[in-house]
């Protein structure tokens, strides 16, 4: 199979992967956890199928989108490649986009209401699949970002799990820029609190993801229990400065 991209973008992607790689495991070691325990996933948002490309050519075997219109194009290029990688929808996901993504997400990573989730339960049903999902918890209290408040996942919980065609694999929370040192490692600790309660008030089998973590604060995720850090700055560039080939 050729594929549809150069040999410079292949490479500088190659080694941005292999430096967050290596970033990833000193934070694994210096936190006690096992070589291994985090799942990166390179972000292409706004970047062309090319560089989602290179990325998996490279051994990234997990991608992610923010948008339906980016994420569903990309899918549909994937399938026409001898290239196998876990699709992640991790940005807002509006009700009426569910239908086009149903049958093509690993995991969505950003269900932020019981209608949503309503909504992607009915469809997958229709479609004879299981979704699988992440409750985003917006844990920080900032007006500007979506999610469930603490204190409204476990009435959330329980009506999402009688749901049918669904599955809750954990949490998915986005910290604050920083406007003092540390303040995004109290965050993500404060989630992983609420996780681990979470884990035991549901009792589910699949509970096991905590998504938090992204190019300027995945360290501090990871030394939090993240097991799931987002990552598109660090592998594909600034964004703003993208020019298309």
């Amino acid at each position: 199979m050729e594929y549809d991209f150069t040999e410079d973008l292949k490479k500088r992607i190659s080694d941005n992967i292999q430096a967050v790689r290596e970033s990833i495991n000193e934070a694994e070691a210096a936190s006690g956890r096992e070589k291994g325990s985090v799942t990166l996933i390179g972000v292409t948002k706004v970047f062309p199928v090319e560089y989602a490309e290179s990325a998996a050519v490279s051994g990234l075997i997990d991608l992610g989108e923010n948008r339906v219109q980016e994420l569903v194009p990309k899918v549909e290029r994937f399938t026409t490649l001898d290239l196998d990688v876990n699709w992640h929808l991790i940005g807002t996901l509006q009700k009426n986009k569910v239908k086009y993504i149903i049958g093509k997400t690993h995991l969505i990573h950003s269900v932020n209401t019981v209608d949503l989730a309503e909504e992607i339960s009915k469809r997958s049903a229709g479609n004879n699949v299981t979704s699988r999902i992440l409750l985003q918890a917006n844990v920080s209290g900032e007006e500007s970002k979506h999610g469930f408040a603490p204190h409204e996942l476990k009435p959330a919980i329980d009506k999402i799990m009688g749901m049918p065609s669904i599955e809750i694999c954990g949490l998915m929370t986005m910290a604050p820029i920083e406007t003092y040192e540390g303040e995004a490692r109290e965050v993500f600790a404060k989630t992983r609190v609420i996780f681990e309660d979470l884990k035991s008030y549901t009792g589910l089998e699949s509970w096991k993801v905590l998504s938090m973590g992204m190019s300027q604060d995945y360290k501090s995720a990871i030394y939090e229990g993240s097991t799931h850090i987002r990552i598109g700055t660090a592998i594909f560039g600034n964004r703003a400065e993208y020019k298309p080939l």
